[in-house]
C-alpha cells in the first residue's frame, strides 16, 4: 500500500487527523526574546528550550538556506553549539518543549489506550554521528516517560518520525498545566542513562534510566552542534506534511505563554502632571488572553522624569496595571528610550 493510500485509509478509519501540530512554533519562526542566546532555558525561540549542563551551549534561531527541511517549506532552524565541552556524567543537553494538558487531552489521542497513537516528526542534523533519543514525559497522576532512539550520519539533514502509543498507566488533566513534556535528546551523562534501559516502551520516570547509554559524547566534543527544525506532534500512525501556517497565526499562539513590550526608541511612554505623590495607575491590555496571570518583568532602563518607582500590580490572564509613583510636582513620565527598555509577559509552563 502506497503512503498517500495508507493515510487515506487511516484517515477514514478515524485514527488518523490532518493538519494538527501540538508543538507550537515547531518551525522555529517567531523568536521574540532573541535569537542568540549563552543560557539555558526559554531564551530564544518561542515554545522551545535548550536545557543544559556541563557544557557551555550557545542556543540560537539560524536561517535556512537549502536542503531537505527547507524543500519542505521551512525557513529557519533551531541551532544548539557547544563552546566548552565537558565530560562529567551529568552533563547533559536536550532540546524540550511542554504542551499544555487540555491540548493534549482534547487532541483526539488516547493516551491510556495502546491502539492509539501519536506520531513525533522533525528534521534533525549534527555535526557529529551518531544516536539519538527521542523521550516523552507525562506530568499529571504517576509520570510515565517513553524513549525511542534515531540514528544521524554527520552533518546531514534527515527527516526523523516516531509512532508512540497511549499506555493505560498514562493520566493527562484536562487543565492548562503540564500535559505532555516532548525532548529530543542530543546528550545524557551515565547519571541519567542505564545499559539495560528498555526503549519503545512507557516506564515510570527513573532519572537514572531515561533513556539507553550514548556511544557517542556530544557535551564533550569541541565545536560540537546540533540542529532542529519541522517539529511536529500529530495523533494518528502516519507522519503528515508540516502544516506550515502564517506567521501571525503561530506569533498568537506562542503570546499565549509570552509577550514582549516596548522595544522600541521613545515608544510605550506613559507621563501625567501630578501636585503630589498620589499613585498612577496604567492599564495594559495583553495582545491575547494568556495561558495564566503571568510574570511580568521590566527590562532595561526606561527613561523617567518626577519618578518615584514603577512596578506591575493587579494583574490577570488578560492585562496588569503599571503603577507609578510620582515624585516632585509637574510633568511626570516612563518610557523605553532604547531597543533594550522592554517589559515582558511569561505564563510559559
Amino acid at each position: 500500500m502506497s503512503k498517500a493510500a495508507e493515510l487515506a485509509a487511516l484517515i477514514g478509519s478515524g485514527q488518523a487527523q490532518t493538519a494538527s501540530n501540538l508543538i507550537i512554533n515547531g518551525s522555529n519562526q517567531i523568536a521574540q526574546r532573541a535569537t542568540s542566546s549563552t543560557s539555558s532555558g526559554y531564551q530564544t525561540v518561542d515554545r522551545t528550550r535548550a536545557e543544559f549542563s556541563g557544557a557551555s551551549v550557545t542556543q540560537s534561531q539560524q536561517a535556512l538556506t537549502s536542503g531537505g527541511p527547507y524543500n519542505d517549506g521551512h525557513r529557519f532552524f533551531f541551532r544548539c553549539a557547544n563552546t566548552s565541552t565537558s565530560s562529567a556524567t551529568s552533563a547533559y543537553l536536550q532540546i524540550n518543549q511542554e504542551i499544555e494538558a487540555q491540548n493534549v487531552a482534547t487532541s483526539g489521542w488516547d493516551a491510556t489506550s495502546s491502539s492509539s497513537f501519536i506520531t513525533m516528526s522533525f528534521w534533525a542534523r549534527s555535526s557529529l554521528a551518531g544516536t539519538y533519543n527521542i523521550h516523552l514525559r507525562t506530568h499529571d497522576g504517576t509520570a510515565r516517560s517513553f524513549s525511542t532512539t534515531f540514528t544521524l550520519v554527520a552533518d546531514t539533514w534527515k527527516k526523523v518520525t516516531a509512532t508512540i502509543p497511549g499506555n493505560s498507566g498514562i493520566t493527562v488533566t484536562n487543565d492548562n498545566g503540564i500535559g505532555l513534556r516532548c525532548y529530543i535528546i542530543v546528550h545524557y551523562g551515565t547519571n541519567y542513562t542505564s545499559s539495560g534501559h528498555t526503549s519503545d516502551a512507557w516506564q515510570t520516570v527513573d532519572t537514572a534510566d531515561l533513556t539507553a547509554d550514548f556511544a557517542q559524547n556530544w557535551s564533550n566534543t569541541a565545536s560540537a552542534t546540533f540542529d532542529m527544525t519541522g517539529w511536529q506532534l500529530e495523533v494518528g500512525q502516519v507522519s503528515t506534511p508540516y502544516p506550515h501556517e502564517d506567521i501571525g497565526t503561530t506569533l498568537r499562539k506562542c503570546q499565549r505563554y509570552f509577550q514582549i513590550y516596548g522595544g522600541v526608541a521613545d515608544s510605550e511612554m506613559y507621563s501625567g502632571y501630578v501636585g503630589d505623590t498620589n499613585n498612577y495607575f496604567n492599564t495594559i491590555r495583553f495582545f491575547r488572553e494568556m495561558r495564566t496571570t503571568p510574570t511580568m518583568t521590566i527590562n532595561g532602563s526606561f527613561a523617567t522624569s518626577n519618578v518615584s518607582s514603577a512596578a506591575f500590580s493587579y494583574g490577570s490572564n488578560r492585562g496588569f496595571a503599571l503603577r507609578v509613583t510620582p515624585s516632585g510636582s509637574g510633568r511626570w513620565y516612563w518610557y523605553a528610550d532604547g531597543t533594550a527598555d522592554t517589559y515582558t509577559a511569561d505564563a510559559e509552563l
